[in-house]
């Protein structure tokens, strides 16, 4: 007998066709993130299935590498009671994800079923606003203290390292909790049972837990920091954000760029799962942005239909000056963009990046400047050549310089830069570019 490949799509036919013995045994020798990598891409009421086919063990590794939708639709299909255990399993950060996707009465169900201790913790982390370190942080860890010994260190870490997300970097403290540093798993391994913290440890990398969690994930990716320790605003320790956690963040925060620069929200389900209405949903908004946008275009078109009137050959080079105009801003806004996730860029250095896009702009204007001056000077006049050169200088050091900007602007009123995407700044620079384009036509040729 031919075994069916083990994909969503197999899965879901194993399932319509009630041959569940053939489903148990196929995912019986598969590492709980690939079941739960095809549990993503099935249906909601497929997943529950598959989902309850699962031997316990398994059932609770699978559950915490569950995208939180389908948490969702497993607690819808198979009911609070049910799920409690499984949502118990799930680390404090993770809980927290989930809780914010689900309907108040639900949560509250879900949050009883926990232990005392599970519910402080996932308290704490539900203390922080939305993307915040501290939304994304594990306060469940292993921390030393300066005079403790890598024996006592090692002891607690034996005792306990089961039920925290990280023992590989361990954060040091003085006696009230205040970070001092951190030391490694290797070094305690490897140091004297005698040796204390205080001749171990090293400074630490550390991150407030009001901070930002995309910019203080790239951080920890770029560095390659295993753990970071995550500190209030007295600096006394509260959880740590680990490197796997901080990949997540950063794949997330680039879904939505991605999203967003296609002038649309993310779906935060597979594609063929989702409804015809949340892809128009996720659309649409934009959709009506843009349109209102262009209106403008149409309206600097007929302020200058004298113009075009006038000259018709204008009219033929309006889809190359808009064209360039929307290319050179969308590349000026993703470069800035781009440097803003990476911390290259702060918004203090506006007048900065300015001053560098309007030279990148005015450099990229003139270099195609001259191609347009020869071209239309060719297939034309001089007259036209010099007012197509001069156009395209024109609008390339404004659409950089534009371009550059918005990104700066938005995070400077606490907007995510992504929200000013390609099709938006395409369409502010092909209204602005109109303007400039007729107005340098009206000076040169004097109509």
């Amino acid at each position: 007998m031919h075994t069916p490949t083990i994909t969503p799509h197999a899965v879901k036919e194993l399932i319509d066709d009630g041959d569940l013995a053939t489903l148990t045994r196929l995912m019986r020798d598969l590492p709980p993130t690939e079941i739960a990598s095809i549990g993503n891409h099935l249906p909601r009421k497929q997943a529950s299935i598959a989902f309850r086919m699962l031997p316990k063990s398994t059932a609770l590794d699978v559950f915490e590498h569950l995208s939180p939708r389908v948490q969702q639709g497993l607690i819808d299909e198979l009911g609070t009671t049910e799920v409690g255990e499984y949502f118990a399993s799930l680390d404090p950060d993770d809980r927290a994800e989930l809780l914010d996707e689900l309907p108040t009465p639900i949560a509250h169900e879900l949050v009883a079923t926990l232990r005392r201790d599970e519910r402080e913790a996932t308290a704490v982390v539900l203390g922080f606003p939305r993307g915040s370190v501290g939304r994304r942080m594990s306060p469940e860890i292993v921390h030393a203290v300066v005079d403790d010994t890598a024996e006592s260190v090692l002891e607690q870490v034996k005792a306990v390292g089961d039920r925290v997300e990280t023992i590989y970097t361990i954060p040091v403290t003085e006696p009230d909790r205040e970070l001092a540093g951190v030391v490694s798993l290797r070094d305690l391994l490897l140091a004297d049972p005698g040796t204390t913290m205080t001749e171990l440890m090293r400074s630490p990398v550390s991150a407030r837990a009001d901070d930002d969690a995309e910019q203080t994930a790239q951080r920890c990716v770029e560095r390659g920091i295993l753990a970071t320790p995550v500190v209030d605003s007295d600096n006394k320790v509260v959880g740590v954000l680990t490197l796997d956690d901080a990949i997540e963040v950063i794949e997330q925060a680039r879904d939505e760029d991605q999203a967003r620069a296609g002038a649309s929200e993310p779906l935060e389900e597979p594609y063929l799962l989702a409804s015809v209405w949340r892809i128009t949903r996720s659309r649409v908004v934009w959709l009506f942005v843009l349109a209102v946008s262009a209106i403008l275009t149409v309206n600097v078109l007929e302020i200058f239909e004298a113009t075009l009137d006038q000259m018709v050959a204008l009219a033929l080079f309006i889809p190359l000056l808009t064209g360039i105009g929307g290319n050179t801003g969308s590349q000026a806004a993703v470069t800035v963009t781009r440097a803003l996730a990476v911390d290259d860029v702060r918004t203090r250095d506006v007048a900065r990046v300015v001053s560098k896009e309007f030279r990148v702009g005015l450099t990229l204007g003139a270099c195609l400047g001259v191609v347009g001056f020869a071209v239309a000077s060719l297939a034309y006049d001089t007259s036209i050549g010099t007012v197509i050169g001069l156009t395209i200088v024109a609008i390339c050091t404004m659409a950089a310089t534009v371009g550059g900007l918005m990104p700066l602007a938005a995070k400077s009123i606490h907007v995510d830069p992504a929200v000013f995407s390609t099709p938006f700044i395409s369409t502010f620079c092909d209204a602005t570019g109109l303007i400039i384009y007729f107005t340098i036509a009206k000076a040169v040729l004097k109509i």
